[in-house]
């Protein structure tokens, strides 16, 4: 069963304030306690395996890019939209696992904007933003800091060849919750079609899921993945949600080599 708004503001006017949780956390034991970084998201950040490969979620990189005391815990799953991810209890089982001291980085939009699905459809500046505003209020309750990134850009060019937005309104609906609720926030949809902009319309796909038999314009391969996760973890730093202590290897290149993909699970 997934959380109401009023249960969750029940749990936040109840909750020990962050300050004072994380100075008892750190007390407890009297040494430092790996802190863990979730990630609730859709297919541009998930796991995926041996069956997908090449395809590859930027969450399989980011840990190339932080140090070993700040764990990544993924929860992010394809074709999930902020709605979906809370309706099928996404959301609580993280929830349940976040400690004070952790993080939340939430990245949704991709399937929100699919209409014809009222299952995952969300509308920008009503739905989507009522259900972000569940997992910061979530985050918040547990002593744990929520982090809003705006979606990662699609592989997308006008005849021209300028990298065209396709996302609409969901990004500033994002940016403008964030600004409401004093929530960190990391604009990779603005990074990253910079970036695509820079690469170019041929360049760009030595970075998505390219293949002798598929042109995925929307998922990564392992040098997209670790492009999109290297823009993640600079803007960790620069909102100084992380230290510099925090992360590594942010200037270096990073081998596609190091993607792994496990085996599915089996039933």
């Amino acid at each position: 069963m997934s959380l109401s708004r009023r249960q969750v503001a029940a749990a936040a006017v109840s909750s020990v304030p962050l300050a004072l949780a994380a100075t008892r956390t750190a007390q407890a034991g009297g040494r430092h306690r790996t802190r863990t970084l979730y990630i609730a998201g859709d297919s541009t950040a998930a796991q995926k395996y041996s069956d997908a490969a090449p395809e590859t979620g930027w969450g399989m990189a980011l840990p190339f890019f932080l140090r070993n005391d700040l764990r990544v815990a993924n929860h992010a799953v394809n074709g999930r939209s902020s709605k979906s991810f809370v309706e099928e209890g996404r959301l609580d089982a993280v929830l349940g696992a976040i400690r004070p001291g952790d993080f939340l980085l939430i990245q949704f939009a991709h399937n929100d904007e699919k209409d014809e699905d009222p299952a995952r459809y969300t509308e920008p500046w009503t739905t989507y933003q009522d259900h972000l505003r569940m997992y910061v209020d979530g985050a918040r309750a547990r002593g744990a800091r929520p982090v809003l990134a705006t979606p990662v850009e699609r592989r997308r060019f006008d005849a021209a060849g300028n990298a065209v937005p396709s996302h609409g309104e969901y990004p500033a609906a994002m940016r403008a919750l964030a600004a409401q609720e004093g929530v960190a926030l990391l604009d990779v949809q603005a990074l990253s079609l910079a970036l695509w902009q820079r690469i170019g319309v041929e360049g760009t796909k030595a970075y998505f899921n390219w293949t002798a038999t598929e042109q995925d314009n929307t998922h990564f391969n392992p040098p997209g993945a670790i492009a999109v996760a290297r823009l993640v973890a600079r803007e960790l730093l620069r909102g100084r949600v992380l230290a510099h202590r925090d992360v590594r290897r942010l200037g270096e290149e990073i081998p596609g080599s190091w993607i792994s993909w496990p085996a599915p699970a089996t039933a």
